[in-house]
């Protein structure tokens, strides 16, 4: 449970500073329309924090799910996928705010990074629900 709200701690952070430098770069740059920076914020917030606040009430309900092979999996796969994302997403959104002419083949490289980020977060979010009905069953609670 501690690790859970450690990581959510630390995502609560990350969700802060993004949010901070939306507005800051936005203003310092004299943008004023909609970004994909400015969802870097929420994004880290909710799949971050509030994964993870959630991963350890369901940690200290079914006191095997730490100890799961599928749970320790979802912590690896998830805090790869989510980062991913939330960089690209920057990156994307830094590139919006700078107007900056991007070629077919780097559009192309920031999407596809991207997609194989929120591949590897829904690939997280399996393993972390296929881990909570395993511990209820190991439980035996229905």
């Amino acid at each position: 449970m501690k690790k859970c709200l450690d990581i959510s701690l630390v995502y609560a952070a990350a969700a802060m500073a993004g949010g901070v430098f939306y507005r800051e770069f936005t203003r310092i740059n004299d943008f004023d329309g909609v970004t994909v920076l400015g969802k870097v914020h929420t994004h880290l917030f909710l799949l971050g924090m509030i994964i993870f606040l959630i991963a350890a009430l369901f940690c200290a309900h079914f006191k095997s799910l730490t100890e799961q092979k599928l749970f320790k999996a979802f912590l690896c796969v998830y805090n790869i996928g989510v980062p991913i994302t939330a960089v690209m997403m920057a990156v994307r959104g830094v590139s919006e705010v700078l107007g900056t002419e991007l070629s077919k083949g780097a559009n192309g490289a920031i999407s596809g990074i991207s997609g194989i980020g929120h591949i590897i977060t829904g690939t997280g979010i399996i393993l972390l629900l296929v881990s909570f009905r395993s511990a209820a069953k190991t439980e035996g609670r229905k």
